[in-house]
């Protein structure tokens, strides 16, 4: 069984010999691999041209960074296999991992999407990622992060997979929609989740499958002006789009409060103006910009089921 896998690439050829090296090890389960690079000035370019790969590449290359979510979604559009491993180029790929991903996803026509074990890069023995979890607060956390390695060794359900390492249906994808273009990056991965949640699908976490990750290489920290103006806004958007109007009345108080307590945090960082206006850019959306997911009453169950889990989720911070 073949994989397509997606990468994103955006002046990151530091990166690109030990992401590419680790691939290798893997082609045999690779069919093709698919950069898309968003207008790197870097020498990227010419390192990919370069690089005795294992299997067939196809390089994609935009004038200027278009960001994550619309650079994976001209991959998946290009690809040829049934599975899209979405793949960032700062990570490490385990050999095998690629191979356990594909038999995990495979087991079942109902799993949409399989999550990686991340490591910390500069530290193998503590987590990074291991899925993605959101409560009625809005906040999305990132499941097992700073947790020692050897947790999470059972393969279990994840409210949503991180998009840096994880295994996708691609006929599932075309059902439900790919990525939201308008996102650029930050939270459509959790968008693309709940999307596939409201259909009846679910999320896995393979632990098997081991990938470390250096983390916020393209844009820099995990808090700066950039990144908390378009979190802010897609924060906005991922509730906009995905919860029907009862659910968003039934949250209110929760979801404002989550805004509430952010706007104070990010104020004590020195950004509160900033994700202010990233508040306000995503309340005064057109309607015509993002694409509001349709109520089908077929799926009532499954939006009950997604209430549950946000209320979980938020006992579970809570308690900690």
């Amino acid at each position: 069984m073949k994989v397509s896998v997606v990468t994103p690439n955006y002046n990151g050829e530091k990166f690109l010999k030990t992401f590419f090296d680790s691939l290798n090890q893997d082609y045999e389960c690779i069919g093709e691999l698919i950069i898309v690079d968003n207008g790197s000035d870097d020498g990227s370019k010419e390192f990919i041209n370069n690089y005795p790969f294992n299997f067939p590449i196809s390089l994609i290359e935009n004038s200027e960074n278009l960001g994550f979510a619309p650079a994976v979604n001209q991959g998946i559009r290009k690809a040829k296999y049934d599975y899209i491993f979405s793949l960032n180029n700062d990570t490490e790929v385990k050999k095998g991992s690629i191979k356990a991903l594909a038999e995990l996803i495979s087991s079942d026509e109902n799993i949409f999407s399989v999550q990686a074990k991340m490591l910390q890069y500069n530290n193998k023995d503590l987590i990074d990622d291991v899925g993605d979890e959101y409560n009625l607060l809005a906040w999305t956390k990132k499941t097992g992060e700073n947790h020692k390695s050897t947790e999470f060794n059972e393969v279990c359900e994840i409210f949503s997979s991180c998009a840096g390492a994880a295994l996708y249906n691609k006929s599932i994808l075309e059902e439900i929609g790919l990525f939201d273009d308008n996102f650029f990056a930050y939270m459509e991965d959790v968008d693309l989740a709940i999307r596939s949640r409201i259909n009846g699908y679910i999320n896995l976490l393979c632990p098997q499958a081991i990938v470390y990750h250096i983390g916020s290489a393209t844009s820099g920290s995990r808090h700066n002006e950039f990144k908390v103006r378009l979190a802010a806004r897609n924060n906005v958007w991922v509730v906009y789009k995905n919860l029907p109007i009862p659910l968003k009345v039934l949250n209110f108080i929760f979801l404002f409060l989550g805004f509430f307590i952010k706007y104070i945090f990010f104020l004590r960082k020195g950004f509160g103006p900033i994700y202010l206006a990233g508040i306000k850019e995503g309340l005064n959306t057109r309607s015509d910009k993002v694409n509001k997911v349709k109520f089908n009453s077929k799926n009532t169950k499954n939006y009950f089921k997604i209430e549950y889990r946000l209320i979980i989720n938020t006992f579970k911070f809570l308690k900690k």
